[in-house]
């Protein structure tokens, strides 16, 4: 409610960066909640870690892909042409990073050895991290 107690008005916008955020919440989110996780479900052996990691992916690829749709939409809705250079450049990095996310999370599926895991980890979360950050500063 309003101060003077109406309704605001809810606009296709509004649901769009919610979902948008609501798929960041999840894929940064909860990258740091399963390592946050791993070390505890260590001693239970490798398949209470797999396990828990096979179910976060079903989570987070879900959660990527609407990123990646409604990235694609705030991008449609952003007069790009009108944008200045320095948007524009903090847009290609903000790209690059979700990239770096992504290609990160795939060696981390697809990596068998610990140096592997952990450069596709540590690329994932730090490409997340980065292009949550430039997506405030761009909304912002």
């Amino acid at each position: 409610m309003t101060p003077s107690g109406s309704v605001l008005d809810v606009e296709v916008h509004h649901v769009r960066l919610a979902l948008h955020v609501l798929a960041a919440c999840i894929w940064v989110g909860g990258q740091i909640t399963l390592a946050g996780l791993v070390p505890v479900l260590r001693p239970f052996g490798p398949e209470a870690t797999r396990g828990a990691a096979r179910r976060f992916n079903v989570l987070a690829w879900g959660a990527f892909a609407v990123l990646v749709v409604t990235g694609v939409w705030n991008l449609v809705e952003v007069d790009v042409g009108d944008a200045s250079s320095e948007y524009l450049a903090t847009l290609f990095v903000k790209l690059g990073a979700v990239a770096v996310s992504g290609v990160g999370a795939a060696i981390h599926i697809v990596g068998r050895s610990k140096g592997a895991l952990a450069a596709g980890g540590a690329m994932s979360s730090l490409g997340g991290l980065v292009a949550l950050f430039l997506g405030v500063v761009l909304h912002g």
